[in-house]
């Protein structure tokens, strides 16, 4: 089975995903660079574009082999129901790694919530911390898609939560939102197991049915601070 393909005990396939993961991030990055900076919003706009070349890709890819049609759609919703333990290991060199280099940064995005120029003045290489941690968040994404495919709207509902209930310190922040954000998909996948039994609904269903309401929610707060 190509999931199985190994080197040293390393499974290839988070690396694999993070080969496209990076490939997709380089080029938003690229699109998104003015002269020697990269504005945030032009970067989130250049992901968007750069995501939906790539789900026009996929689709293609899907109808192209009408036999994998199911199995295919089932990985992009997003699930647990082909998980195995024995894949946590695949993860593991490539989290690790990456969510160490994450949590280490928590107190100079801490300072980047100032402003980016500020930081600057203040001794932060903005541009340098913002290409490692996209590098570490692109390495720690490509390993759980690997395995879980695409589940959404966890990164928006779970980091927002907690900034709620804990406040925008990341040195809490960060770490919380990785506890919370796994007991989270716990519960959306035992929902998952039990909604439709004995059939399982992707998991990636549930958390969108959680996150679209959410994510109108924070829409109307940030409204609210407007005006």
């Amino acid at each position: 089975s190509p999931l199985d393909h190994t080197i040293g005990g390393v499974s290839l396939v988070p690396l694999a995903a993070f080969g496209g993961g990076f490939t997709a991030v380089a080029l938003a990055y690229a699109l998104a660079r003015v002269g020697r900076t990269v504005p945030t919003v032009t970067l989130i706009l250049a992901g968007v574009a750069i995501s939906s070349i790539a789900t026009s890709a996929a689709s293609f890819l899907m109808i192209s082999n009408s036999q994998r049609v199911h199995t295919t759609l089932t990985w992009l919703l997003g699930g647990f129901n082909l998980s195995e333990w024995s894949r946590l290991w695949w993860v593991l060199p490539y989290m690790l790694p990456a969510a160490a280099i994450i949590l280490l940064y928590g107190r100079i995005l801490n300072v980047l919530q100032l402003d980016e120029e500020q930081a600057q003045q203040l001794g932060v290489n903005v541009e340098r911390v913002k290409l490692l941690l996209l590098g570490a968040a692109s390495l720690a994404t490509a390993a759980a898609v690997s395995v879980s495919g695409i589940i959404g709207f966890v990164g928006l509902i779970v980091p927002h939560a907690v900034r709620l209930l804990w406040g925008p310190d990341y040195r809490q922040l960060l770490p919380m939102s990785m506890v919370l954000g796994a007991a989270f998909l716990i519960l959306a996948d035992l929902l998952a197991r039990t909604v439709n039994s004995p059939s399982e609904v992707p998991v990636g269903i549930i958390t969108a049915f959680c996150g679209a309401p959410f994510f109108l929610y924070l829409l109307r707060l940030r409204q609210r601070a407007v005006f």
